[in-house]
């Protein structure tokens, strides 16, 4: 349990997050300062908002749950999943969006195709982040029932209170400039964890050697690549396919709480370096979320929930005062992770849901008061849908199944609309619908296709896949657009613009 110096640092921090989240009220003035910070911010606040947001309750409980059941080739998820992708992103992509003046990516996609394909990734992502958002709530209350003993429900009202407020009022100014502070919060934590947690069991060598000789089933547990066979949810084959190919880039250059964020630069090429930035932050992550997983096998054996991992090393390890500290790194990366998903729901359903569908031409003030008060209908939401997280394996298995549902054939639609100026409305149509829907046959049927328990990674790679056929097959049949249409859209006609 917290002593009081430990409250007095987690107290003190939350306050500080609040008054600092209420301050940047004063810079929230129109529907452009809500959700894309009047276009201001630079380059490094939004790499670190970026990183600090994937990388919350997600990585830092979820991942070191996945540690702890099956070792590091989940850090392949930041190394192979995630810095390639944002380099792509950064060079070929992003430029897009923000020369377009673009809020969303939906948006991009109603541009490039027609309003039904927007409407469906639109409301594709809102269902998403409205579900993953319990997912992050369900977190946060496994972190505070650990380590303080507070009921699940208290810790998860606890967390929706407190970034709700600061996300209303401050907007996405808040939520990046928030960040900026709990992601160096987040890496001083992480690191201190990681240090005292390999002195605690003696080093990396009596780590490796400890773990290795615990089981067959742990024989593999530093194994960076996984065998096809492996019983795991991280096969080489998924690995390459599922996830480098395309839930990485799918997440990177698809994923409205990241490619908002480069939105929000002051221009372009803070929007890139942005991405760049947190490209080269993120290939250190794996430092702090794999290690404390893997130590809690010696330390803490036997665990049901791997997802426990994480609290139970901070409890067992840190002194008092630094359980504080680490405590509050912990609940700043569960923090980053909603207020992210809160505000980029916001601006989703107000920008491509509510404006052009719901109510056309009303003033500017009007839209900054339906993105305050979509902000709220999601807390709630977020903590109704929370208790389904429990039903899963652990809590990145739970995230990763919800996307393979969608990632895969919306990433398709996008690479084709962008690389290839003979992709129709038609086809962009077909793609996503028929996608989604063998997506979902994949998931609901997985006992009847796949051997291992868990397939997201085969999922998004076969979704992608067919979605992609479909695209350009119904594509080939039906008109193509106009190159007044394409102007700015496609990659070599943009190109050519530009030059």
């Amino acid at each position: 349990m917290l002593t009081g110096i430990d409250y007095f640092i987690v107290i003190a921090y939350i306050i500080g997050i609040l008054i600092l989240g209420y301050y940047f009220k004063r810079f929230v003035n129109t529907s452009e300062d809500y959700f894309l910070g009047g276009r201001s911010l630079p380059f490094w606040a939004i790499g670190m908002s970026i990183v600090v947001s994937d990388i919350g309750a997600l990585d830092f409980v979820g991942v070191s749950g996945q540690a702890y059941r099956y070792g590091i080739s989940v850090g392949n998820f930041d190394w192979i999943g995630s810095v390639p992708a944002m380099l792509l992103a950064a060079f070929i992509f992003i430029p897009y969006f923000w020369r377009g003046g673009m809020y969303t990516i939906p948006e991009y996609l109603g541009r490039r195709y027609n309003s039904s394909v927007r409407t469906i990734a639109s409301l594709t992502w809102i269902i998403f982040f409205a579900v993953d958002l319990g997912v992050l709530f369900w977190a946060s209350a496994v972190l505070l029932n650990v380590l303080m003993g507070w009921p699940i429900w208290m810790s998860i009202m606890i967390t929706a209170g407190v970034v709700g407020l600061y996300t209303y009022f401050g907007g996405i100014t808040a939520v990046v400039m928030t960040d900026v502070v709990q992601m160096v919060i987040m890496f001083v934590g992480g690191l201190t964890l990681t240090f005292l947690g390999l002195h605690a069991v003696g080093g990396f060598d009596v780590l490796v050697d400890k773990i290795t000789t615990m089981g067959p089933e742990y024989r593999s547990h530093f194994d960076l690549i996984q065998s096809s066979d492996t019983k795991t949810p991280f096969p080489w084959t998924g690995i390459l396919f599922g996830l480098t190919f395309v839930m990485a880039n799918a997440y990177m250059i698809g994923n409205q709480s990241i490619v908002q964020r480069c939105l929000t630069a002051k221009n372009e090429w803070h929007a890139k370096a942005s991405m760049v930035f947190a490209s080269g932050l993120k290939m250190l992550i794996p430092i702090l979320v794999l290690f404390p997983g893997l130590m809690a096998i010696i330390i803490h054996p036997g665990l049901e929930d791997g997802d426990q991992s994480l609290p139970m090393m901070i409890k067992s390890i840190l002194p008092p005062g630094l359980i504080g500290l680490v405590f509050a790194a912990f609940f700043a990366g569960l923090m980053s992770s909603v207020d992210s998903i809160l505000n980029s729901t916001a601006t989703l359903f107000t920008k491509d849901i509510y404006e052009p569908f719901i109510k056309k031409g009303a003033s500017d003030v009007h839209y900054l008061k339906v993105g305050k008060l979509t902000t709220l209908v999601l807390l709630i939401i977020g903590v109704a849908t929370s208790p389904i997280s429990s039903k899963f394996p652990g809590i990145y298995v739970a995230v990763q199944t919800f996307l393979s549902f969608f990632q895969g054939p919306l990433f398709a639609i996008l690479l084709l609309g962008i690389f290839w100026k003979r992709t129709t409305q038609w086809g962009g149509l077909s793609g996503i619908i028929i996608g989604i829907g063998f997506a979902t046959v994949l998931n609901l049927f997985k006992g009847e296709f796949f051997t291992i328990e868990d397939p997201f990674l085969y999922v998004s790679w076969w979704s992608f896949l067919v979605g992609f056929i479909v695209t350009v097959t119904v594509s080939l049949i039906t008109p193509r657009h106009s190159d007044l249409k394409l102007e700015g859209l496609v990659y070599k006609r943009f190109g050519k613009k530009d030059k």
